[in-house]
C-alpha cells in the first residue's frame, strides 16, 4: 500500500508555478512571525527591554532573511 506525502513541499515540489507559491508561502510566513516578533517587542517598556539586552532601536533589526 502507498503511502500520501501531504507536506506542504511535497504538495508543491513537482511544478514550477507550485514552487513559486510554496516559496511566497514560506516568505510571507517569515513577514508575519517577523512582524509579531517586532510588535511584541516594541509592547514591553524600556526597562523590560534593557533587562533582556535590547534597546528600542534593536527592534528594527529583527527583520525577514
Amino acid at each position: 500500500m502507498a503511502a500520501l506525502d501531504t507536506t506542504r513541499s511535497a504538495q508543491f515540489a513537482n511544478a514550477p508555478v507550485g514552487l513559486n507559491m510554496a516559496r511566497f508561502a514560506a516568505a510571507f510566513t517569515a513577514w508575519k512571525d517577523s512582524r509579531a516578533t517586532r510588535k511584541a517587542l516594541s509592547a514591553l517598556s524600556d526597562r523590560e527591554l534593557e533587562d533582556i539586552g535590547l534597546t528600542r532601536g534593536d527592534i528594527a533589526n529583527f527583520s525577514v532573511r
